[in-house]
């Protein structure tokens, strides 16, 4: 249930504003929190930057109603962008690697929206590659959430203010997978700016090169993974991922996940995918840390972030076996 009492004029009023609620497998003394972006009007957190960004990009004079953006995304950000491009006279355009979700890339044609598909070995390095290409023939804009600082602002703006005042201000750690880095990133600077001693944690997938800003490059090449929306295999993409800002980085196993998120939906209703999955093991073994006194936390709260729903995977058998999942 949202927190929406009166009748909205768009469907772009109802995005924000999603539930708090709590992990029932967390440490008695130290709850975790996840907050629930499937409750957004496209089902995801991305919905959050599909509008805020549309709409300071149109504010700024970077868009004008009628023109085009291009945007390279693995499919829940083509979906928030359509949702609000539709609403707002905008042309949308959307280049996905091929090996992400089906259900996503029908729902950005859904509404509205055309979507070119780059080969699944090039990565989202090719799909921004053929992004630039796309807006230099189209005259488009290309929003770039990889690097664009409107897409952690949409989350210092409402996501981090949102937790901020469920908890009443007392959040000990704040724990978010990143691929674009910009949900963390917009959380991370609003709590170092108004609780500074919260913990922030970084979440990648195993085979995902994130430790890279911490500990330079090294021989180890990026490996394949399953959990999909969080993650990196060039850190050169990921502009807005600023390491000063997170105190700790966790890297969770495909098998891990995989099994967090069906323990999520058979013990507490919870249908998610295999980010939230990571997440989700991540944030609780920062509480159990909290509880043992390992991480030091000005609270014994966890708060960690829950994108999407597991119904946009269901055609590559998320809930199968893992090797079926996986292969």
């Amino acid at each position: 249930m949202t927190t929406h009492r009166e009748p909205l004029s768009s469907v772009l009023e109802t995005v924000g504003e999603t539930p708090l609620v709590g992990v029932h497998a967390a440490p008695d003394d130290v709850p975790v929190y996840a907050k629930l972006e499937s409750f957004n009007p496209g089902a995801s957190i991305k919905d959050r930057i599909g509008v805020y960004m549309l709409e300071s990009m149109l504010d700024d004079g970077t868009l004008e109603p009628g023109d085009t953006v291009v945007e390279p995304t693995a499919g829940n950000t083509g979906i928030g962008f359509a949702l609000a491009a539709g609403q707002l006279d905008v042309e949308a355009v959307f280049v996905v690697p091929e090996r992400f979700s089906q259900e996503k890339q029908q729902l950005m044609r859904a509404l509205g929206a055309e979507v070119v598909n780059t080969p699944t070995e090039d990565g989202m390095q090719g799909a921004i590659q053929r992004a630039d290409e796309i807006a230099d023939e189209r005259d488009g804009v290309v929003p770039q959430q990889f690097a664009n600082p409107l897409n952690a602002e949409a989350h210092y703006a409402t996501t981090a203010p949102e937790i901020d005042e469920a908890l009443d201000g007392e959040v000990g750690a704040v724990v978010a997978g990143c691929g674009t880095a910009g949900t963390l990133m917009g959380l991370a600077r609003y709590f170092r700016e108004n609780h500074p001693s919260t913990h922030v944690v970084a979440v990648q997938p195993e085979g995902s090169v994130y430790h890279r800003f911490f500990e330079g490059e090294d021989e180890d090449a990026h490996g394949e993974y399953k959990t999909e929306g969080i993650g990196t295999g060039d850190i050169a993409t990921n502009e807005l991922f600023d390491p000063d800002l997170v105190d700790d980085l966790v890297t969770v196993p495909d098998r891990a996940a995989q099994d967090e998120l069906k323990r999520l939906a058979r013990e507490e209703g919870h249908l998610v995918a295999s980010s939230a999955g990571a997440a989700s093991v991540a944030a609780l073994r920062v509480a159990e840390r909290i509880r043992d006194g390992t991480v030091d936390a000005p609270y014994d709260s966890v708060v960690t972030v829950f994108p999407d729903s597991s119904e946009r995977y269901l055609s590559k058998g998320i809930y199968d076996s893992f090797e079926e999942w996986s292969g």
